[in-house]
């Protein structure tokens, strides 16, 4: 009060036009703030920008038609994937490893065994089928989707929808949630678009180089912008969840929300100063109980596993085709890179197991379709170049990383994701969250591991932005 009495006497103590320099100084301060204030507010966006990836010169034209495609085999692919797997040469494992060396190669040879003998892969194109497949030229490059629409129903609500994959998953990831999601629910159902990555299964793999996230978003946008859609929602883990976080950044306008089920945040002062407090005062930083309960001890929880984990990443983003070259020739080779990334970022606790937990969240039939993708396209090497594209340079650098996204947010933390990212760090990049909930069970592979409580989530969310 008495400095507040100071103040008083000293601006009456003032002659008129000091009095008046001074509330216009002040009156501009406060205006100069809450301009910053509201262009800090205002919605970002990140140029689309332009590539052509296609062979050769990009032409005048390009055919913007979509094509009905169906997925395929023959009897001499088959025969050729049995040779080669009859001449597959084994290492025996070290004694009681479990996973933890790899892919444990005595439960491997029970794996192809059944490949071999009772996997019936004409009988799996049958159920790849049984959803309407499309094609369309973009930006040089034939890009694949499925396009599935739910049945008719009277006064139905329905959204479109763009699920996005990562690696080393598939548009085959989304089957099991499909149905769920176009499904009437209280009046809301979904149409949805799953597009294979370009590189990926049966999306055409870009001929130059340099494609990456940003490439990808933008192909996406057109491909919804040529199916009709000015706005829709989007939903994506692993690169998925970077593609569709792009999108988000690019045309902001046509996103009416993004619900991602991975979440990495930056790396700043924040971060940094919610590990040093936020085992002993979690309230302060924004943490909750559950957030300790997954982050701390933070190397044990965290940071061992990434250096467990994340060994593929290097091979992957600095010489994809090298490392390449055996798995994109050995369909066995192949099995044992993918199949161990699906044992592993489902339960870390795999690592432990002789058979790596593989059936405990999937059947060998949806494993081996996972392959079967990548083997009958021949697709992993360019699948792998997608890392190359994106850390060709700084991460951090790039115009996405230092642009906000300000569309609505829900965000779905399942327990056994490769890295915990809490609310509080999610905010510093995605500034509209709308929910944000912990999952009860499930890892990096939710829409395969746990469809309902993923559908279940992104309804929630969608309701909450419909609402509002």
């Amino acid at each position: 009060m008495q400095r507040l009495q100071v103040l008083k006497e000293t601006f009456y103590g003032l002659d008129v036009v000091q009095q008046q320099l001074l509330l216009g100084s002040a009156v501009a301060a406060g205006g100069a703030l809450a301009y910053i204030m509201l262009k800090r507010r205002e919605a970002k966006t990140i140029p689309l920008g332009k590539g052509w990836w296609g062979a050769g010169e990009k032409p005048l034209s390009e055919d913007d038609q979509i094509y009905p495609f169906k997925v395929q085999t023959t009897d001499e692919e088959i025969k050729d994937l049995h040779e080669r797997i009859d001449r597959t040469r084994y290492t025996d494992p070290l004694e009681d490893s479990g996973f933890q060396y790899g892919f444990n190669s005595t439960y491997l040879k029970k794996v192809v065994s059944y490949w071999r003998h009772e996997f019936d892969w004409k009988k799996q194109v049958a159920v790849l089928n049984m959803y309407p497949h499309f094609k369309t030229k973009i930006e040089g490059l034939d890009v694949h989707f499925i396009h599935v629409q739910p049945p008719h129903r009277e006064n139905q609500k329905v959204l479109p929808l763009m699920l996005v994959h990562g690696w080393p998953g598939s548009f085959y990831e989304f089957y099991k949630i499909l149905p769920l999601l176009t499904e009437n629910k209280d009046g809301l159902a979904f149409e949805v678009i799953c597009p294979s990555i370009p590189g990926y299964g049966f999306s055409e793999a870009p001929h130059k180089q340099g494609f990456d996230s940003l490439a990808a978003a933008r192909i996406f946008l057109t491909l919804m912008e040529r199916l009709g859609f000015s706005q829709f929602y989007l939903q994506g883990g692993d690169w998925g969840s970077l593609i569709t976080t792009n999108m988000a950044q690019m045309k902001p306008q046509c996103v009416k929300g993004l619900h991602l089920n991975m979440c990495v945040s930056q790396r700043g002062f924040k971060v940094l100063l919610s590990l040093m407090i936020g085992p002993y005062l979690p309230f302060l930083v924004g943490f909750s109980r559950e957030d300790v309960r997954r982050l701390f001890p933070f190397f044990e929880k965290n940071v061992w596993n990434i250096l467990m984990e994340t060994g593929y990443l290097h091979i992957q983003g600095t010489k994809p085709d090298t490392a390449g070259c055996g798995v994109n020739d050995s369909p066995v080779g192949l099995a044992a890179y993918i199949l161990e990334k699906f044992s592993s970022w489902t339960d870390m606790g795999n690592r432990d197991l002789a058979d790596g937990g593989l059936t405990r969240k999937f059947s060998l039939d949806d494993l081996l379709t996972c392959v079967m993708i990548y083997w009958t396209t021949g697709s992993v090497v360019s699948s792998m170049r997608f890392y190359k594209e994106n850390f060709n340079s700084n991460p951090n650098n790039r115009v996405d990383a230092r642009t906000g996204i300000f569309v609505p947010t829900g965000l779905a933390a399942f327990p056994e994701e490769l890295m915990h990212c809490p609310k509080s760090w999610a905010q510093i990049r995605y500034r509209s969250i709308y929910s944000y909930t912990f999952m009860p069970r499930g890892g990096h592979f939710a829409a395969f591991e746990e469809p309902q409580l993923l559908a279940k989530d992104l309804v929630q969310f969608v309701k909450k932005v419909e609402k509002f």
